[in-house]
């Protein structure tokens, strides 16, 4: 039997900072008239610009389309030419008032902004706990994406190959799904709520979309295990949607008892910033999520808020 393919997909340099390492070396053999920021495709209002960008009392579109504002545009990160994955959670058969899934709306506007900024291609997909057609349909997310722009499809079982983890202190190899780590840009948009074992669902737990094979063998030791595929996949952006947070009876929900409209979004390029600002929704410190923890260890982001630059807007 002929042995799998295993692939290490280790730090290897982007096409963006390929190219902004060539630009620098250009500048440095005075090949260019333009200074040090402009080479490195960065200005020194750069700076200004906030750790985490957080939204809240508007329409899900606009408050996705002003934290991203907030953030500096998403031509920080899509470039023309490129391919974007928008990595939602689609995983329940449930309807976006019943928040099991990330909101519709907010998946849209993604995708427009993806777009606007000349992208060539923006996928969407997610690897479903219920049957695929039935998730896609009844959260709205295929209707909203599709109309928006994307290309909506099913994850299927040839896209998997197995890689290894070079820095995995627990999860050292498994099945990923290679159209979302072969992309561009891979933009993380997952929903804030409740769940049994991690507590709360956020930005790392929302990764497992693009895992294969038995997920349940992670939940044993799921705060490692989450840690670990944070720190193998590490998304450049994390988009958070708590316009509707599921509080109980998490992940897939179903009463409208257990739904709480915060009409908040949160964003920012450090996914265990974005998890650690995610658990103050639910009353919870970040020192309440051991996988917060744990990636605040391997270097995915600040979970001490106080340290953090925040800018927050009330629409």
């Amino acid at each position: 039997m002929k042995k799998k393919e295993e692939k290490n997909f280790g730090p290897a340099i982007p096409r963006r900072d390929f190219i902004k390492a060539s630009v620098g070396t250009a500048f440095f053999l005075g090949l260019s008239n333009f200074g040090w920021a402009e080479a490195f495709g960065q200005t020194v209002e750069e700076e200004s610009f906030p750790d985490l960008a957080v939204v809240t009392n508007g329409t899900p579109a606009m408050m996705t389309r002003k934290v991203m504002e907030l953030l500096g545009g998403m031509k920080k990160f899509v470039s023309k030419g490129d391919i974007v994955v928008v990595k939602p959670n689609i995983g329940w058969d449930r309807n976006p008032q019943q928040a099991a899934n990330t909101n519709p709306e907010v998946v849209a506007e993604v995708v427009k902004m993806c777009l606007e900024c000349g992208a060539k291609k923006v996928k969407v997909f997610d690897r479903t706990c219920n049957t695929p057609s039935r998730c896609y349909e009844n959260s709205g997310i295929k209707k909203a994406a599709s109309e928006a722009g994307a290309e909506v499809s099913y994850v299927v079982d040839v896209g998997f190959s197995m890689m290894k983890f070079p820095q995995g202190e627990v999860l050292k190899k498994w099945a990923m799904y290679k159209p979302a780590l072969e992309a561009d840009l891979l933009i993380n948009v997952p929903i804030a709520k409740h769940h049994g074992l991690p507590k709360l669902t956020l930005g790392m737990k929302n990764l497992m979309g693009i895992m294969g094979g038995d997920r349940g063998e992670i939940h044993w030791k799921i705060d490692d295990y989450l840690a670990d595929l944070a720190n193998f996949v590490r998304p450049k952006l994390t988009i958070l949607d708590a316009y509707r947070i599921l509080v109980r009876n998490g992940p897939q929900g179903g009463s409208l008892k257990d739904v709480v409209e915060k009409k908040t979004i949160i964003v920012g390029k450090n996914i265990a910033t974005v998890d650690a600002y995610g658990a103050t929704l639910f009353g919870m410190k970040p020192a309440d999520l051991g996988y917060v923890v744990k990636a605040n260890k391997l270097g995915l982001g600040e979970i001490d808020l106080n340290k953090v630059n925040i800018k927050k807007v009330s629409l």
